[in-house]
């Protein structure tokens, strides 16, 4: 209960902080969200009809006004209407949310396999030319942006050997009820690849870094000494001290995954939630864009949730520090 309690405080202070900090940054953004409403330079909007429509997304009000009629909505669970797509924002975040969540499903288990795998393998051979082939392997990822990263596979994959589709989420031109499972997951591999490359290095990195301080522990030594090794050795006593926090840094990188689905989905057309804010913070849509950010709050905020309460159920001393927190 105190548990639950302390999480639900801190994700009421975390979108209070979110949409204030949100709100003053959007507000102060130099596009005009009557020109973004409007669409098109060369339409000439008389000052009656622009005091219209000030007036009827409540622009002629003051910031503060503003905020408090927002927040309001926002309680209610209404997150506005859509400058770009003319629907509700809410709406929009649900559909372009499903394409996103396979796109980050996929890339969170790759990045999670790859990296804890990779790190295992360095740790276990300290010092070894497979472990500083592993290390340079994730220093040149960690340094490599994933746009950049995205337009390599993009050509070498795509294009010159033509074994993935070049972008978008299906064959273009199709109906979404001809598409087939097959095609769906020939355009999402080469994106989930890139972004996954994104989470392996730090999870490689952290887990080589955990084993080499488990495996040069004293208990180790004492283990040793009792006559275990190889393999028995890395399991009974490496691998169950490092899967803890191998787990909780992948679920933190909810955060790092959402940045980095809005680069891959923008370089492979991907219609998800990430080229919607690209979009949004183009055209000026400052209801979408204060919609997804108050969405992506929530979704870092359960994959840290997920993190807790995973050490929760499964780490004694957990349970005992949050009972008497």
């Amino acid at each position: 209960m105190n548990f639950i309690l302390k999480k639900s405080i801190k994700l009421v202070s975390l979108l209070i902080a979110v949409s204030i900090l949100s709100f003053i940054l959007v507000s102060s953004s130099p596009v005009d969200p009557v020109r973004a409403y409007i669409g098109s330079e060369s339409i000439n909007v008389s000052q009656s009809q622009r005091e219209k429509i000030e007036t009827y997304w409540g622009l002629h009000e003051s910031k503060t006004t503003q905020f408090f009629n927002w927040s309001k909505s926002l309680v209610q669970g209404n997150l506005g209407q859509s400058l770009i797509y003319r629907r509700p924002v809410g709406e929009i975040i649900a559909t372009r949310f499903r394409a996103s969540l396979a796109l980050m499903s996929l890339a969170w288990v790759l990045s999670g396999v790859f990296g804890f795998t990779l790190g295992v393998l360095a740790g276990a051979r300290e010092g070894s030319f497979l472990d500083r082939l592993i290390k340079g392997y994730c220093f040149a990822l960690a340094s490599v942006p994933a746009f950049c990263l995205g337009l390599i596979l993009l050509m070498v994959f795509a294009v010159w050997l033509g074994w993935f589709p070049v972008g978008l989420a299906s064959p273009f031109g199709g109906l979404a009820k001809n598409v087939t499972i097959l095609e769906k997951i020939q355009h999402l591999l080469l994106p989930a690849l890139t972004l996954s490359v994104v989470g392996v290095a730090s999870i490689a990195l952290h887990t080589r870094e955990k084993l080499i301080d488990v495996m040069n522990s004293e208990f180790v030594r004492f283990a040793k000494a009792k006559g275990e090794s190889g393999v028995t050795l890395l399991w009974r006593h490496g691998l169950r001290n490092i899967t803890l926090p191998a787990i909780s840094l992948h679920f933190a990188s909810f955060g790092e995954l959402f940045g980095g689905a809005i680069l891959v989905e923008e370089v492979f057309s991907y219609p998800g939630l990430g080229q919607s804010v690209v979009k949004a913070g183009l055209n000026g849509d400052i209801p979408l864009l204060l919609g997804i950010t108050i969405f992506s709050a929530i979704f870092i905020f359960i994959g840290n949730l997920i993190a807790d309460l995973l050490y929760f159920l499964i780490d004694p001393r957990t349970k005992r520090k949050w009972s008497h927190g």
